[in-house]
């Protein structure tokens, strides 16, 4: 393992390019950087390609946490994958260390609720969006340690300026990667059934995103949404309630 100080109490590993055989010992190799820890190291960082997984598993077994990308950055311009530990980082021999690893290097996902929102001729309410062309069904990404249910709750608050509490789960729908978003997963709960004059007198849209709402047919649906909101509307505009919840592919049923 070759050691770069780059700044005082700042260490770089080079574990790419360092001796194979040496690098099998992790138990040796945890115990030098305890040792450096001890003799001052605040921060032992590592920077690797994003392809390179055997460097990338070797610094997180040494309590290596992964800190993000810099971009544009390594060699001929390519993307560097930022790992460190402190030293008041817990040990990778401890539970607490090896969750502290895992919850930075497991990969994460992007998580959608939405409302359902219907009115008694089985039209649904959509949100005509400022920032994008396709109207969409009142919601939004789902914040740190918030329930999509909360979630769902809040984004109708915010939206539309409205207070109501979601029922059933009626959907959940894994999007594949679509328009520069990587993929995600989306829940859609019942909003209910509503009156469609009284709701209206009711809603206050946030201009900074919401342009207008509409009670949208099918047809409508077709005509303004998304490829995948379109599906995702028929599958459950041909669902009886009560059925319990359904889980789509890209608004399909899975084959």
């Amino acid at each position: 393992m070759i050691v770069h100080e780059v700044a005082p109490g700042v260490v770089q590993l080079d574990l790419a390019g360092a001796d194979p055989d040496q690098l099998a010992d992790v138990e040796a190799l945890r115990a030098r950087l305890a040792a450096g820890i001890e003799g001052g190291w605040r921060r032992i960082q590592v920077h690797h390609a994003p392809e390179d997984a055997r460097t990338h598993r070797l610094a997180a077994r040494l309590g290596l946490r992964r800190e993000g990308v810099l971009r544009g950055l390594g060699p001929r311009h390519g993307d560097v994958v930022v790992m460190a530990r402190l030293a008041d980082d817990p040990g990778p021999e401890t539970r607490e260390g090896f969750l502290g690893v895992l919850n930075t290097t497991m990969p994460t996902k992007r998580n959608i609720a939405q409302a359902l929102l219907r009115d008694p001729q089985g039209r649904v309410l959509l949100c005509e969006l400022t920032y994008k062309r396709e109207w969409d069904l009142p919601g939004g990404i789902v914040d740190p340690g918030e329930p999509p249910s909360t979630t769902a709750e809040r984004e109708v608050t915010e939206e539309l300026g409205i207070d109501l509490q979601v029922g059933d789960l009626l959907a959940v729908d894994w999007l594949p990667p679509y328009r520069g978003w990587s993929d995600a997963t989306l829940f859609v709960f019942d909003g209910g059934d509503h009156d469609p004059d009284e709701l209206q007198r009711r809603i206050t849209v946030q201009p900074r995103e919401i342009r207008a709402v509409h009670w949208a047919t099918p047809r409508e649906v077709a005509e303004h949404c998304a490829p995948y909101v379109v599906t995702l509307l028929n599958h459950l505009a041909a669902t009886p309630r009560g059925r319990g919840t359904a889980y789509l592919i890209d608004g399909r049923p899975r084959p």
